[in-house]
């Protein structure tokens, strides 16, 4: 009998990956945030021969093409990412540097791959049976200060950008930084207000609550939080507390579920912090994904075993992001290759359909699951387009500089 049990109940989840390999065949993920580009810098300084994203490169990367079609992937959002520790010039010229590693993925493989910039071009991609590739970039730091660079870097595609990483910047605070500006300071409206105008996202991960509840204050268009969680069932200052959550709505814009173990799942925080503090002792940067990393980070999981994350426990995030900012308002973020762990059944990205398996074991229907994968992402898009050309027939280019908005105390 119990045996009979078993075999009836693997039927069963067979039955359901199948019918979310089907709805995903026809509403694919349109995914946040993937750390590709920085990985690809990071491994092999770029040589895509050395990582050819053609064929299986399990061994050393989450994202390849062939597993981006097994995981229903429609469209990407390259992160074009840079350490916070970067800083000046130093970060613009690497933010070009991400933004042209993309442009060669997508000019080596156009039967795959394709340049998108606007969200028609995301629904072409699809019809083509091409991933639409959009970019964004990771922090406030790539702009140095200048509206002039946050417009070139919309000139070359950049799609959204993350206002803060890890590190406050002078004009906006981060969620893991100490208190700096208390939220957005005079310059860091006048940024949020410039993205609007042009139509670029304003992207809401990573920064502290109080920069959040600004950006919403003034931004016209909606916003995105292209890869985090929520606070209320992982309490860690990454994820989005709820009285944010419920301003989505008003605001249209859309929060983006993560898989990053330690954003997610309340016992894996203490854990990541101790593995990441001994990637540091051994002179590493905790965000190192090297084959060195890797390596010190399998030898700490196996004396200190691992709290493990699976696709149910980011089904209970989406299940509350959905409870309170509502269907039209969330999507997924899975930070791949951006991370060093990830849940399982989601160690890569071929895993998206064992998420949509379990929202559809928990009732999701295909109307909402359709709106998670793929709907929303594209209709953020699109509201954000027709916001920038009313706002770009109405006004020019702002050419504020942080030195005529910020007092001395609010710029340090």
């Amino acid at each position: 009998m119990v045996e009979e049990l078993i075999v009836a109940e693997r039927r069963s989840d067979e039955r359901q990956l199948e019918r979310a390999r089907e709805l995903l065949a026809e509403h694919p993920v349109v995914d946040g945030h993937n750390d590709l580009p920085w990985a690809l810098r990071e491994q092999v300084r770029y040589d895509l021969d050395a990582r050819d994203i053609a064929t299986d490169q399990s061994a050393h990367l989450h994202t390849d093409i062939p597993r981006l079609r097994a995981g229903g992937v429609g469209a990407q959002f390259w992160s074009v990412y840079v350490q916070s520790d970067m800083a000046g010039d130093e970060a613009v010229s690497a933010t070009l540097e991400q933004i042209d590693v993309v442009a060669e993925l997508l000019a080596r493989h156009p039967a795959d791959l394709r340049r998108a910039l606007t969200a028609d071009e995301m629904e072409a991609a699809r019809t083509e049976g091409r991933i639409a590739s959009l970019m964004g970039a990771e922090g406030g730091h790539s702009i140095n200060n200048s509206l002039g660079t946050l417009r070139g870097l919309y000139a070359l595609g950049v799609r959204y950008m993350t206002l803060t990483h890890n590190d406050n910047i002078a004009w906006a605070d981060s969620a893991t930084d100490e208190p700096g500006v208390g939220g957005l300071s005079p310059f860091g409206h006048e940024v949020v207000r410039e993205m609007n105008r042009t139509g670029m996202l304003v992207d809401l991960s990573h920064v502290a609550a109080t920069t959040m509840r600004d950006a919403l204050d003034t931004s016209v268009a909606p916003v995105m939080f292209s890869h985090s969680s929520s606070r209320a069932i992982c309490d860690h200052p990454r994820n989005i507390p709820d009285d944010v959550l419920e301003r989505l709505p008003a605001n249209g814009g859309i929060a983006m579920a993560t898989f990053v173990p330690k954003f997610v799942l309340p016992e894996a925080v203490a854990w990541t912090e101790a593995a990441d503090a001994n990637l540091r002792a051994h002179g590493l940067h905790h965000l190192d994904t090297s084959a060195r990393a890797m390596e010190l980070h399998a030898a700490f999981e196996a004396a200190n075993p691992r709290p493990v994350a699976t696709a149910a426990t980011i089904a209970d995030h989406l299940d509350h992001m959905r409870e309170v900012a509502g269907i039209d308002h969330i999507g997924i973020g899975g930070d791949y290759d951006g991370t060093a762990f990830l849940p399982d059944g989601l160690q890569d990205v071929s895993g998206y359909p064992n998420l949509i398996a379990e929202l559809l074991g928990r009732g999701w229907s295909t109307a909402d699951l359709a709106k998670l994968t793929w709907r929303n992402a594209v209709r953020v898009l699109r509201d954000a387009e027709a916001v920038a050309r009313d706002l770009s027939a109405r006004r020019g280019p702002s050419h504020a500089t942080i030195e005529q908005l910020d007092t001395p105390a609010q710029a340090g």
